[in-house]
């Protein structure tokens, strides 16, 4: 009998009295049958879906920084008024020291007599334009004074000293001109010294000054009229 006409022969209704050869293909067939389905389900399955998962998981990520970060600035928000608050201070306390526009020339006045006062002889004193930056306009000054050491420190220490801001920029010193000596003698040199600087003072753009320059609409004009 072959192998095809025992198969027919079996009763699938009674798999205990088979032969143990058909019973060990039979029990080999089943974990055939499942080991597949366990692949399928565990393996391939999972493969296809390892892309999405990738995806997923970067977002937990970014997701879990961005929950971090909010987390940090919200422990340091009141931290972050409090220096933004002072910041404001600070910024007003300076912007008081800009003069306003009126308040320009009795500046120049005290730069001036700041260098008089300290003994020294003014030669020049020439402000320049004014440069208007984003809330203050640069106005610079030449100056050139003549006189000892000591007085530039004093001039100096005067002008730090000043209730507006005024920097000193470009400090050039040179010694003084040699005096003429008697006939038949070298001329003998000076402790005159000249300063020659460039200060700078700032006020404050008023409103005006800060609003966008609007075109002013021309009063009286009247319509081109349509020729054609």
């Amino acid at each position: 009998m072959n192998f095809i006409e025992q198969l027919r022969q079996l009763d699938y209704k009674d798999i205990g009295r088979w032969p143990f050869a058909f019973r060990a293909l039979g029990i080999l067939l089943v974990l055939v049958v499942v080991s597949a389905l366990l692949i399928w389900n565990f393996v391939i399955s999972e493969r296809g879906n390892l892309p999405q998962l990738r995806v997923a998981e970067a977002e937990q990520q970014t997701l879990w920084q961005t929950f971090d970060e909010k987390q940090r600035k919200a422990a340091n928000l009141e931290a972050y008024r409090q220096q933004i608050a002072e910041i404001e201070r600070t910024f007003g306390a300076m912007l008081r020291q800009l003069p306003g526009k009126t308040e320009v020339p009795s500046l120049l006045v005290d730069i001036s007599q700041t260098g008089l006062a300290a003994g020294l002889q003014e030669r020049l004193f020439q402000p320049g334009s004014e440069s208007k930056k984003d809330f203050y306009a640069e106005l610079p000054i030449k100056i050139q004074l003549s006189g000892g050491y000591h007085e530039f420190g004093l001039f100096v220490s005067g002008i730090a000293a000043l209730p507006r801001i005024v920097t000193l920029h470009d400090i050039e010193i040179t010694r003084g001109s040699t005096r003429g000596g008697a006939r038949g003698r070298a001329p003998a040199p000076t402790d005159q010294l000249t300063l020659n600087l460039t200060a700078k003072t700032y006020r404050y753009l008023d409103e005006e000054e800060t609003a966008p320059a609007a075109a002013p609409a021309k009063k009286g004009a009247k319509p081109k009229r349509n020729t054609t």
